[in-house]
């Protein structure tokens, strides 16, 4: 059986099962400069817990996974 044949019967398995396919794009860690905004994404993270209520505010609007 061919590779697209084997693929589109997974596909086509996968969505008699309620799945379905999608694509995302995500940051490619072997490219330059990675680290370098990594470290300055995680450095904001670590820092906005002394600076601001976002995360009270998150909890504050979210849903319970328990009301579902």
């Amino acid at each position: 059986m061919a590779v697209r044949d084997r693929v589109g019967e997974y596909r086509k398995r996968m969505r008699e099962h309620g799945f379905r396919p999608i694509q995302i794009w995500v940051p490619d860690v072997r490219s330059h400069g990675f680290d370098a905004e990594a470290h300055r994404q995680a450095a904001a993270v670590a820092a906005a817990g002394q600076h601001s209520d976002d995360q009270e505010f998150i909890e504050a609007v979210a849903a319970s996974w328990d009301d579902e």
